[in-house]
């Protein structure tokens, strides 16, 4: 993780309490909108069962990207071109968001917005990421295919053959930011909760009430901001989100002689043309941080277990494929972190039928972005504020299926998959060329 607890560690609720809001959650979105309703006067109490940033806010790999959906093309096969291209731009303003947020409130985090890069590493590829590339420039998108030439100007790592960047964005330290966050938000008056998990969202009086082991807050509103932990801790909406358990790891600083090795001068963030892709990034002090490829499920949504020594030492492995100019650079840390899946890879921001118990979550993995946004979209819904992304973000959402066909559904796609990525490791390990061969 990038964080541990804080000095200022915030004491437990104990007894009522009483506020307009309560939010449950202290990563990203809970502060973010905590922040945006303090703005506006609202008496805010947030709840968090360990520390703010605890859960993967604090625990991501950093890149700061305006990736929505699973892919382009997949999104516009879904909701067609001109629903995918506002969805593209409302990424786009998350990043933008996230940014301003940063400078607004003078967050150190390591912030560059040096743009992220989908690496293709096999000739089979470069087709897809054309496509993407073609469709983006119809859409007036930010993404551009970078051709070989252009990787050897950047210096990419060697790995790379080709890519596709993302204009916006970069990457960052997310314990920092959301460190930073916490800060921001105990400086505007948010009554802060650590160590205190919520047992029960009712009702007391007619009014919301949230209970914890040892008091209760009685608000006029009540903010879950819960992401993977809402299925598994509080038993809620598990028809709308999943939690995937991703590994990370980073290896320990390079020597002046491998970052000259490596080349990758505008440290761009990378990941893999792969189906289950690969994330890669260098940090401020000289790591590469990587992450993602082996996901994980527990039947039930259960947080599924990251001590996995089978994943780590692939990990190893692929490592040493990806980054053949360092052959002396080992891994030195593994940790992870549970994603919050949507069936639609898309995020989502209600009020309950009610009205006094509003959701917001469902980041699948770029969350940096989109939960610092989504903070603000929910506090104005809850603020009674018009929010066209707000709008755009309302959909019929498709029932994630129940147990066990879920398990069963997301160990096939690992499957098949993963079927896909070992022919072109395969193909990567025996020394492929480029020549005369274009698919796996």
């Amino acid at each position: 993780m990038w964080l541990q607890s804080p000095d200022d560690l915030q004491p437990a609720l104990q007894g009522q309490v009483q506020a307009d809001v309560v939010i449950v959650g202290g990563g990203y979105t809970g502060l973010s909108a905590a922040l945006a309703l303090r703005e506006s006067g609202v008496d805010v109490v947030l709840l968090e069962m360990d520390y703010c940033g605890k859960g993967a806010s604090g625990r991501n790999a950093g890149h700061l990207t305006p990736t929505i959906g699973k892919d382009l093309p997949t999104l516009v096969r879904a909701v067609g071109k001109q629903r995918a291209l506002e969805l593209a731009q409302f990424a786009d303003r998350a990043v933008h968001y996230a940014e301003e947020t940063i400078k607004k409130y003078a967050i150190d985090c390591d912030c560059r917005a040096v743009g992220n890069i989908t690496a293709g590493l096999h000739p089979c590829h470069r087709a897809p990421l054309e496509r993407v590339a073609d469709l983006a420039a119809n859409l007036d998108i930010g993404l551009s295919f970078l051709d070989e030439d252009e990787v050897r100007r950047r210096r990419l790592p060697g790995m790379t053959r080709f890519g596709l960047l993302e204009h916006a964005g970069g990457h960052l330290h997310p314990g920092k930011y959301v460190l930073g966050l916490r800060r921001a938000a105990l400086a505007a008056g948010v009554r802060i909760y650590e160590q205190t998990a919520v047992t029960v969202v009712g009702k007391s009086s007619n009014r919301p009430t949230v209970r914890t082991e040892h008091g209760q807050v009685v608000s006029d509103k009540v903010l879950l901001a819960t992401n993977a932990y809402a299925p598994s801790t509080l038993g809620l909406l598990k028809s709308r989100v999943f939690p995937l358990r991703v590994s990370l790891f980073q290896s320990r600083p390079l020597t002046p002689g491998e970052r000259e090795a490596i080349g990758w001068n505008g440290a761009e963030g990378l990941y893999t043309a792969h189906e289950s892709m690969e994330s890669y990034r260098l940090t401020a002090e000289g790591r590469i941080v990587g992450g993602a490829k082996f996901i994980h499920y527990a039947c039930g949504g259960k947080l599924a277990s990251g001590y996995r020594p089978e994943v780590f030492r692939q990990w190893a492995d692929i490592f040493k494929l990806r980054f053949q100019e360092l052959p002396a650079l080992e891994i030195e840390t593994f940790w992870g972190g549970w994603v919050a899946m949507t069936l639609d890879f898309l995020p989502f921001s209600f009020a309950g039928a009610k009205g006094s118990v509003y959701y917001a979550m469902g980041y699948n993995g770029h969350g940096i972005a989109q939960a610092t946004l989504n903070g603000r979209m929910i506090a104005d819904r809850i603020l009674g504020r018009p929010n066209p992304d707000s709008d755009l973000l309302q959909r019929r959402v498709w029932p994630v299926p129940p147990e066990p066909f879920r398990y069963l559904g997301v160990q096939a796609f690992k499957w098949y998959y993963d079927r896909i990525d070992r022919k072109v490791d395969a193909d990567l390990r025996s020394g492929f060329s480029a020549a005369g061969k274009s698919s796996p």
